[in-house]
């Protein structure tokens, strides 16, 4: 999957300011599904270089960015098989609101990848960082590396239309 994503043309963080729809690709990462699982939305970057690393749909039409520095990055790997049920669905539904992020919670910069720069999203207050390659001009390929582990977890990003 790793030389699938480095095949990929990079791209300028100015290019992905907006919202932007995600959905995993399925790689044998311990978090695949989970973040689906839990109604994750994607994510949006901001004109300032500032990011909403995870968005949720609460209810239709209605979305939260949640701040990710409330849930250790490591404990999620590790409690990611219950992640992917309906009562982990069922209780983030019901405390969500509680983790809600008051500000962005990541920057969008260039960042070298395995001698490629392109855009990268950096986690202000977790160990991670997005990488980001061009699919199509509506379409990117995400990978989430976290410090000092090898495995990576791979998604995709559509552009979401301003009008919708």
């Amino acid at each position: 999957m790793t030389a699938w994503f480095q095949s990929l043309e990079p791209v300028n963080p100015v290019e992905m300011i907006g919202l932007w729809r995600g959905v995993g690709v399925p790689s044998g990462h311990p978090l695949d599904g989970v973040l689906e699982n839990l109604r994750w939305f994607g994510k949006r970057f901001h004109p300032d270089m500032r990011a909403d690393p995870l968005l949720f749909q609460w209810f239709p039409g209605r979305l939260v960015a949640i701040d990710p520095r409330f849930v250790s990055v490591g404990l999620a790997i590790r409690l990611a098989p219950l992640g992917r049920t309906s009562l982990a669905r069922n209780l983030f539904s019901h405390i969500q609101k509680a983790f809600r992020a008051h500000a962005t919670t990541a920057a969008l910069e260039i960042r070298t990848f395995e001698q490629t720069a392109s855009a990268a999203m950096i986690y202000d207050k977790q160990p991670i960082v997005d990488h980001f390659r061009r699919v199509n001009d509506d379409t990117l390929a995400g990978m989430m590396c976290v410090r000092d582990d090898e495995m990576r977890l791979f998604f995709k990003l559509t552009k979401v239309d301003a009008q919708a």
